[in-house]
């Protein structure tokens, strides 16, 4: 993703990125002619989805490597990576997180690709409140409170 000026149409340079600490992430860029600059502000939703593919904001600090991607896929795959279906939950610990049967059935309405990201921040939001079980009624005061309601 690049950003451009419009009044100028230059690409923008990647100027400053910060983590305020509630989970969003905030990136300043600015136009190398005219000087405006442009933020962006995620919000904790987006955010973990970005650090959960490994983008880091501002550009690489290291150049790529040949084949990084394929590289990094063969190395860590997953032996379940085609399988049908989730794998069963461990047994739960004492202090864990419970999920009702309702909650899991919403749940398997998320996309596979971000459900992991989904469950964890639904399981962070419980234990933060002290919530023994989560329950659909759980999750949407999760979703009104932690303002992800548009997604």
């Amino acid at each position: 993703m690049k950003f451009l000026c419009i009044e100028c149409d230059e690409q923008m340079i990647f100027e400053q990125r910060q983590l305020p600490g509630d989970g969003t992430l905030a990136a300043a860029f600015r136009c190398p002619r005219c000087e405006r600059v442009v933020a962006m502000l995620t919000n904790p939703m987006e955010t973990q989805l970005v650090s959960s593919l490994g983008i880091k904001i501002g550009g690489r600090e290291v150049p790529e490597q040949p084949l990084e991607l394929v590289r990094s896929e063969v190395v860590g795959g997953r032996d379940d990576a085609f399988a049908d279906a989730d794998p069963p939950l461990p047994p739960q610990a004492p202090g864990t997180v419970v999920w009702s049967l309702a909650a899991v059935e919403r749940l398997e309405g998320v996309p596979r690709f971000v459900r992991g990201m989904v469950k964890r921040i639904y399981a962070d939001y419980a234990k933060e409140n002290g919530i023994a079980e989560i329950t659909p009624e759980i999750m949407d005061r999760a979703r009104s409170e932690l303002g992800l309601e548009g997604m």
